[in-house]
């Protein structure tokens, strides 16, 4: 009997070393699955390293200094303003509409604080301040003061319809350019929708407002002003997880 016995431990004995060889042989070749690696916001999405200016978040409760003015504005062959990056970008997607035959117009780029005093103040002459509050930002609050801002075409939701319209509606992000006021968001954004108003990111924030935020600026903006000063270790399940909490809503 007590060979039998002893017999039965050194078997288990060994079972137990093979299982423990086993699990440790498999933890050191495994790779740990997505969303299981630390990684910092900033270092997953490096625009956080770039111009803050790009995402920087301006709406109706966010503004900007009343004396900010970009340092890179350039010209553009209509005579507007526009920083220099986003005037790039704006060559390289016009070159692309053109080669499809056609025509993006630009008929409206930065405004200056004191020039946007002048707009919105017409506005609510024209219409009284609740409607104009539904089509214009009040001084210090309009993305076009930043310079990355353009107005296509008619400046009029006709835009959606035309050719122009739809291709940019369907290609603008490649080259880095965002919708700022969708159509059925007026709730979200404040603004009433405007298919011609378009907001140079950048090709990699614009993939990230595409990808994470069913292109939605404004919530991606908003998710970015609560986190870019946060350099925590997080892990891609954190961040999925941070999207569908209370701090955005979709």
């Amino acid at each position: 009997m007590s060979v039998f016995i002893n017999t039965f431990r050194l078997i288990g004995i060994a079972l137990f070393v093979f299982l423990y060889i086993s699990c440790m042989n498999k933890k050191d070749h495994v790779q740990p699955e997505i969303g299981e690696v630390p990684v910092s916001y900033k270092e997953k999405f490096t625009f956080l390293n770039g111009d803050p200016y790009l995402f920087i978040f301006v709406d109706k409760e966010t503004q900007l200094a009343s004396d900010y003015e970009p340092q890179d504005l350039v010209k553009l062959k209509s005579g507007h303003l526009l920083r220099k990056a986003a005037a790039a970008s704006l060559e390289e997607m016009s070159a692309a509409a053109a080669a499809e035959g056609l025509n993006l117009i630009v008929s409206s780029a930065y405004r200056s604080y004191n020039y946007q005093v002048e707009v919105y103040a017409r506005h609510v002459k024209n219409m009284g301040q609740a409607a104009a509050d539904r089509v214009s930002a009040r001084p210090g609050h309009s993305q076009h003061q930043l310079g990355l801002v353009i107005d296509f075409g008619s400046i009029t939701n006709e835009f959606a319809n035309t050719r122009e319209g739809i291709w940019m509606y369907n290609n603008a992000s490649r080259f880095g350019w965002s919708i700022s006021y969708p159509q059925g968001y007026e709730e979200l954004t404040g603004y009433s929708w405007e298919s011609w108003h378009y907001r140079y990111v950048g090709k990699e924030l614009a993939e990230f407002i595409d990808t994470y935020f069913d292109g939605i600026q404004h919530n991606a903006f908003k998710f970015l002003h609560e986190v870019q000063g946060n350099s925590a270790i997080v892990t891609d399940k954190d961040f999925i997880h941070a999207l569908q909490s209370g701090i955005i809503k979709k």
